[in-house]
């Protein structure tokens, strides 16, 4: 899978993480580096291009069942960034069914807990690696000040698929001496 490919499946899953997002000073609204008062900075064009519009489906990459697109724009100055493949009931039973055969034939099912956290840790070196890019889409996309999204929300999204890589293989129950016909299991 390219880099390219890995960059648009994190942007499609990356969870935000909520960052302080100002401070109380005297009654007053004071407005944060990591605010979302998009004014406290002029728009930027990211130094990277959309690639990718179409949707994601059993790992590649394809065209609406219905030929839709629409436009997705930058809030901050109602420009065009791009026309993107506009998925309906027919697209999502398409990604559904995808991904129902690669959970019961693909390779995850078989794989260790230890391997399956080897991929969620190569998952966050990836949004780490490219922390500069996805904070640029980020914020062409959203409108959001650039700061909020690359000092605050992509390196707590990093720390949390880390966070969850390192229980992967630490889940696990014990059973629990019970009295009677009973089991316990923690």
């Amino acid at each position: 899978m390219s880099v390219e490919t890995k960059m648009v499946l994190v942007s499609e899953i990356m969870v935000l993480v909520w960052a302080t997002v100002g401070r109380t000073s005297n009654c007053r609204r004071v407005v944060s580096r990591y605010s979302t008062a998009a004014a406290t900075e002029d728009p930027i064009t990211p130094p990277v291009s959309v690639k990718y519009t179409q949707l994601l489906i059993d790992g590649k990459f394809v065209d609406s069942a219905s030929g839709k697109k629409f436009k997705t724009y930058d809030p901050r100055t109602g420009n065009v960034i791009a026309e993107v493949a506009e998925g309906d009931a027919e697209d999502i039973n398409r990604a559904v069914a995808a991904a129902r055969k690669a959970f019961d034939e693909g390779p995850w099912p078989k794989m260790t807990a230890y391997e399956r956290s080897k991929i969620l840790f190569k998952f966050a070196d990836l949004l780490e690696q490219h922390t500069d890019e996805i904070a640029a889409l980020e914020t062409w996309d959203n409108g959001k000040p650039y700061e909020q999204a690359a000092k605050a929300e992509l390196p707590m999204c990093v720390r949390l698929m880390r966070y969850y890589a390192g229980w992967a293989d630490k889940i696990h129950g014990l059973t629990v001496p019970a009295v009677g016909p009973y089991q316990m299991q923690t």
